[in-house]
């Protein structure tokens, strides 16, 4: 999957795992339809009926740096951006290094907070050590109440969700969440999200790594979870594989504009997604990103051309 040209049998497992769940899907609603053809689609949170932009923000990497004027004029304008065309998640970790301060510092100088929904993680093991990471990432965010709060890759996740669960009823959160990017963890987050039961997953699901609709996904709809995407476009190898390739004239079908929005179109498409989190400190990339979240989404016979056409790439 790495690069070059795929052989029959690699198109057809990709073809194969892309296609797994596409039958599930859901028509969509005459609200999601307005939505489509007016802004922003949203999707509701299962466990409280509130909605989220389909379109969010990731964080890793991207926002790892030191403030210095120029970073804080860009990254700066990606989140003015990123609320400007609708978006609210942003999402981030302990483990993305300086990134929780310099969201917490930008939204705070650009009175961006309110306009936010706030999701990070707690990465460590033990209770005590848990809640020192957590009440380290709410002073961070200069806030008193995150929105999500995810045990990121399923670290000691028995007893951080038991104390997201604390913090829940206390109103210091709003939502718990468990978190994994690699398809080998799938047997684990299936397991603990039957013991766990958290409000939100957060997976890998992309064209290029599309296992997560073989079981995940139907999952959370079973069990009401609302679920964030990451590594969207395969942790960048998808933009290898289609390096000097034209959009296919077909995607203009789905208001299609550029690859990205061509690879996210495909997985919001799918009715268990909530939101999906691109990053990019880039504020062209930002633009671009969230009008995927707007116009027109595949339907099940489209996804399924989208992912053959991509496997012959």
């Amino acid at each position: 999957m790495a690069g070059g040209n795929l052989t029959r049998r690699e198109a057809s497992r990709l073809i194969g795992a892309g296609t797994a769940g596409l039958l599930l899907q859901i028509p969509t609603s005459r609200t999601e339809a307005a939505a489509q053809s007016s802004g922003m689609l949203t999707r509701a949170i299962p466990s409280s009926g509130d909605k989220l932009p389909m379109i969010g923000l990731g964080t890793w990497s991207v926002f790892d740096v030191n403030l210095t004027p120029e970073n804080r004029t860009r990254l700066g304008e990606v989140l003015s951006l990123f609320v400007k065309h609708g978006g609210k998640v942003i999402d981030s970790s302990p483990m993305y290094g300086r990134a929780e301060g310099v969201i917490g510092e930008l939204a705070a100088q650009l009175h961006l907070r309110d306009s936010l929904f706030i999701a990070t993680k707690v990465w460590t093991a033990g209770k005590e050590a848990g809640i020192t990471m957590m009440e380290r990432s709410m002073d961070r965010f200069r806030t008193k109440r995150i929105d999500l709060m995810q045990v990121h890759n399923l670290v000691d996740v028995e007893t951080q969700m038991s104390s997201l669960r604390e913090w829940k009823t206390k109103g210091r959160i709003r939502y718990t969440g468990i978190t994994h990017s690699q398809a080998r963890g799938f047997y684990d987050v299936e397991k603990n999200m039957r013991s766990q039961k958290p409000d939100f997953v957060q997976i890998n699901y992309s064209i290029m790594e599309p296992q997560a609709a073989q079981r995940l996904l139907p999952l959370a709809q079973e069990l009401r979870m609302a679920v964030i995407i990451n590594r969207p476009f395969g942790g960048g190898g998808l933009f290898g594989r289609i390096a000097g390739k034209s959009l296919p004239p077909w995607a203009a079908e789905i208001d299609c504009r550029s690859w990205a929005q061509f690879f996210l179109k495909w997985i919001v498409a799918h009715p268990a997604v909530t939101c999906v989190i691109p990053a990019t400190n880039n504020p062209q990339h930002m633009e671009d990103n969230m009008a995927a979240g707007i116009g027109r989404l595949p339907d099940a016979k489209m996804r399924q051309r989208m992912i053959a056409f991509v496997s012959t790439l």
